[in-house]
């Protein structure tokens, strides 16, 4: 059996450390509402009777708002992007 994206999930938590109050923030940039306490129930044993299944939805906010958060907004039509010299 694959990943599921509870697994996908707490992977991106761990490999960036990411706090709760860092995910809740992360899913505002894409007005997204998500509840500490529901986090918990994502992070949670399979066999934990108050685990939940991450849906698609969640997931996908998730990495959208995560790619704000990384990258910065993207501009909009007809504007520029900032050149970022770190690259070079």
């Amino acid at each position: 059996m694959g990943l599921t994206n509870n697994d996908i999930f707490k992977k991106l938590r761990v490999a960036h450390k990411l706090r709760d109050t860092d995910i809740v923030e992360i899913c505002g940039l894409v007005d997204f509402k998500v509840s500490k306490s529901e986090l918990n129930a994502f992070f949670r044993n399979e066999n934990h009777a108050k685990y939940v299944e991450c849906g698609d939805q969640i997931l996908r906010n998730f990495l959208n708002g995560l790619v704000i958060h990384l990258r910065g907004p993207m501009p909009k039509k007809g504007e520029k992007a900032p050149e970022n010299d770190q690259r070079k």
